[in-house]
């Protein structure tokens, strides 16, 4: 007996956001709709995951106009998105009327089916998505997290699913975000939940250890529906299984797709001749590499830790991280890798390898994990790791959305007039801070990745000659960003001042001679020396400043929150005394051993 598979291709959202940091334009993408919407797909995913954030913060694209133009544009396919159940596309839990709100919007907007997971795999965090979903009349997906440790077994998962089908999900998706599934491994979890449970069995695997056409293989003589695959130009590595791949290997068998192979190659050489445009978004590591099937460390996080640890100056430790990241993730119950608990793990790895003391610094995000703010951890945390970091507050035992009151009117009070519609208000409830940017930028009508800084009166002939900027792509914290020098000022007092254009926003920089740093407000700071300086170990932004000037503190009390590596992190007063001077303000940006706040014991 023949039975079809059905395919979903990824080539505009996952294919492009793991091997180009999720950098391809809607531009790039419409050309190709035509023949797209004519391949048979069961669904194109367009859209969730990193590609909102994206859109806002480099392309500055409105995501949901992309989406609109996308919906007109494959008129005869399915839509999908990837929602990160109460994260929605964020990285924190929004309220349950944030999240309905969210959900019908993206509906409206051209979304069919969302697939919808909580990093944690706790079930709580995905009611409120789901029944949000069926409410607009749309497929619901519930996702399995797919990781191993000694509580994530096949029991576990099935039991998962069974709940998400009582949940009332109209398919259940095998997410193997870092390429962990092995073969075997995968013929007997997708047996065992066709066996458990009647919904329909969805299996995403990424390349990253080489092995996801032959899971997919397996999964499908298991009785597995879907597969989730990226035209050839963008597949393998730590992406998906190539499209035409799959369909040549399955045609003429039992399990043919039915789809066209000549037409998936025009659409192919279309998409080789696209990621050349993007070839400076390339990152090394997204090759085949079979170190994720002992650290379990994915594609995107490994390149993230990789220019973190770059930054530092300590790329020399990175294998020391890697050895850290197992044990971290014990220490916290075991939670799959997956946004946000990676960047959560990860970068508390960084740091205790960094301070050469493991939980010296514990980030405010460890924190309220280990508070239960993101939900039930899988396994058992380590208590005394807990009682350290929180003290003696209690451990939330709810599903953290219910403490949470509703939003939507206090944001849509916040944004004003800014917001031209409901959709605005969800672009800024995602992203407060780059959200009002680009709302107040598309007010201003500069909303263009291209746009340059005129190079100032008295200030020399533009780096390049002839006022033609000079392009850089640079790498921070595990995005790219593009940079234009627009133009150079005349040293005066052993300065220079640059005028650059960072991801097309101006940008004016001062160098000085070594050892001397200029501070976010213009002011000098100086190296920490002293006992009572506050320095922080890792580049990064003041998000709030604790203490003031004449303030009496004890030893170990917060004076700062910083930024580094997309974690929150308390910074404490060295010694017991009164704050003589404060350096910083919120939004500042700061660098290792600089002085920021001075305490006199």
């Amino acid at each position: 007996m023949s039975k079809k598979i059905f395919v979903t291709d990824t080539i505009l959202r996952d294919a492009h956001q793991s091997l180009i940091a999720t950098r391809m334009r809607l531009e790039d993408m419409l050309p190709i709709c035509e023949k797209l919407d004519r391949v048979g797909y069961w669904s194109l995913e367009v859209w969730g995951g990193a590609t909102f954030d994206a859109c806002v913060r480099f392309l500055k694209e409105d995501p949901w106009e992309r989406l609109r133009q996308l919906r007109a544009a494959l008129p005869n396919t399915r839509l999908q998105m990837l929602l990160r159940g109460q994260n929605l596309l964020g990285y924190r839990h929004y309220s349950d009327d944030v999240v309905k709100a969210f959900v019908a919007k993206a509906a409206v907007n051209g979304i069919d089916v969302f697939r919808i997971f909580d990093a944690m795999n706790d079930v709580r965090n995905l009611r409120v998505a789901i029944e949000a979903v069926k409410a607009a009349g749309k497929h619901a997906q519930g996702t399995l997290c797919y990781t191993t440790s000694p509580v994530h077994t096949i029991d576990a998962f099935v039991a998962q699913a069974k709940q998400m089908e009582a949940m009332g999900c109209d398919s259940v998706a095998i997410k193997d975000m870092a390429g962990l599934l092995t073969p075997y491994a995968t013929g007997e979890l997708v047996k065992a939940l066709k066996a458990e449970q009647s919904l329909p069995v969805f299996i995403h695997s990424h390349d990253t250890a080489g092995l996801a056409a032959m899971c997919q293989l397996k999964a499908i003589e298991n009785g597995a529906d879907h597969i989730d695959t990226a035209i050839s130009a963008f597949a393998w590595g730590t992406s998906h299984p190539g499209t035409e791949s799959m369909v040549a290997a399955l045609k003429g068998s039992e399990y043919d797709t039915g789809l066209d192979l000549e037409l998936l190659q025009e659409i192919g050489l279309y998409f080789y001749a696209v990621r050349k445009k993007y070839h400076q978004f390339e990152s090394e590591f997204t090759a085949v590499d079979t170190r994720v099937q002992v650290n379990q460390v994915p594609g995107g996080m490994m390149s993230n830790l990789a220019n973190q640890l770059k930054e530092q100056g300590a790329l020399h430790r990175i294998n020391e991280v890697f050895d850290e990241i197992p044990k971290v993730r014990a220490d916290l119950g075991f939670p799959p890798l997956v946004t946000p608990t990676s960047q959560i793990v990860g970068t508390q790895a960084v740091f205790n390898v960094l301070a050469g003391e493991r939980y010296k610094t514990i980030t405010n995000e460890v924190k309220l994990y280990l508070q239960g703010r993101y939900g039930k951890a899988p396994g058992k945390v380590d208590e005394k790791l807990r009682r350290q970091a929180i003290g003696s507050e209690e451990v939330i035992e709810v599903r953290p959305a219910d403490l949470l009151k509703p939003e939507m009117a206090k944001l849509r009070t916040e944004i004003g007039a800014l917001a031209k519609s409901e959709e605005d208000v969800l672009t800024y409830a995602m992203f407060p801070d780059i959200g009002r940017k680009f709302l107040e930028e598309r007010a201003a009508g500069t909303l263009t990745p291209e746009a340059l800084l005129p190079i100032p009166d008295g200030s020399q002939a533009a780096v390049g000659g002839e006022g033609v900027p000079t392009e850089f792509v640079i790498d921070v914290h595990g995005e790219s960003y593009r940079v234009d020098i627009t133009g150079v000022g005349v040293k005066t007092d052993g300065k220079r001042h640059f005028y650059l254009s960072i991801d097309g926003m101006p940008e004016e920089v001062v160098f000085e001679p070594l050892n001397a740093f200029v501070g976010g407000a213009g002011g000098k700071r100086k190296h920490a020396s002293a006992p009572g300086d506050v320095s922080t170990s890792m580049p990064g932004n003041i998000v709030d400043v604790l203490v003031k000037e004449g303030d009496v503190v004890k030893v170990g009390q917060p004076v700062l929150i910083t930024e580094a590596m997309k974690m929150e992190t308390e910074v404490q007063a060295p010694i017991a005394g009164t704050v003589k001077a404060v350096h910083v303000a919120k939004g500042d940006r700061v660098n290792p051993g600089e002085v920021l706040i001075e305490i006199e014991g």
